[in-house]
């Protein structure tokens, strides 16, 4: 007999993820929330304890929006080759966004627009019982096919510009401390490290400190010159010494100039398969 579907929950309204299981359990009776959460981290957290077979996983939730909170649970996700489950079929849940949208719908992703509509949720729920009914008769061998198809869709909705208007390139960062601003050229940066409530700008002499959030960065920044390698990181590629992995299989950076190394996440490990 097969197992019931399960899914995982993140909202960050109370009232939407209410409405949201109700609706579900109207269109998919058999299916088990084993989770509802009101925030990124706590997603990534249960659904990596749980291992659900579908993720309902809001945009914008505080901590880490649902793309990132889907890139961070794809990065920590157990190896199929290790006998790990397939990465849930994800369904991401927005208020209508129409730059979102169009997004979504050229990745391929499915979603639904708040406040959920029973008919589209019924054709998602569909889709949804046939994906997870093929993977039961190929008993999981496409798991690392499923979890490269996601990396490749959250790599570009991650990328995706958060406005549809180009912005101005960078040349120069400013970088404040107290009264004084150090002015310094996008030409010397090797790396952006988000930390905290900051990124970390570091060149081949010095580190500074900015507020400007990555994301900002990254649409202003030639994504050809500076490589995302993980979530909160972005590298010069010509300052790239070695790709080295770790005990784990986890690869690291060396970037010329400077001593630490640099975590690369799954989700763009694929720049270094032929390292």
């Amino acid at each position: 007999m097969t197992s019931p579907a399960r899914a995982l929950i993140a909202e960050d309204e109370p009232l939407l993820r209410q409405a949201l299981e109700q609706a579900l359990a109207r269109a998919w009776p058999g299916l088990e929330i084993v989770a509802s959460v009101g925030d990124g981290l706590s997603a990534v957290r249960q659904a990596l304890e749980l291992q659900p077979d579908v993720l309902f996983f809001d945009i914008r939730m505080p901590g880490l929006s649902g793309l990132e909170a889907a890139a961070e649970l794809a990065d920590a996700w157990p190896h199929a080759q290790e006998g790990g489950p397939p990465f849930p079929a994800l369904v991401l849940v927005t208020a209508y966004d129409q730059y979102a949208v169009q997004a979504f719908e050229a990745q391929a992703v499915d979603y639904l627009l708040k406040p959920v509509q029973a008919q589209r949720l019924q054709t998602t729920v569909a889709r949804l019982q046939r994906l997870l009914a093929q993977r039961a008769s190929s008993r999981n061998a496409a798991a690392p096919q499923d979890l490269e198809r996601t990396l490749a869709q959250l790599r570009q909705l991650l990328q995706a510009p958060s406005t549809p208007a180009a912005l101005p390139r960078l040349t120069v960062i400013q970088a404040g401390a107290g009264a004084h601003i150090d002015l310094v050229p996008v030409d010397e940066v090797l790396c952006f490290e988000a930390a905290d409530k900051y990124v970390r700008v570091l060149t081949a002499e010095r580190e500074y400190l900015i507020r400007t959030p990555l994301k900002e960065l990254c649409d202003q920044l030639d994504p050809e010159v500076f490589w995302q390698i993980h979530r909160s990181t972005l590298v010069r590629a010509s300052a790239i010494r070695a790709a080295l992995r770790d005990e784990s299989g986890r690869l690291q950076l060396q970037l010329r100039g400077r001593t630490e190394r640099l975590p690369v996440s799954r989700l763009y490990a694929h720049r270094f398969k032929a390292m």
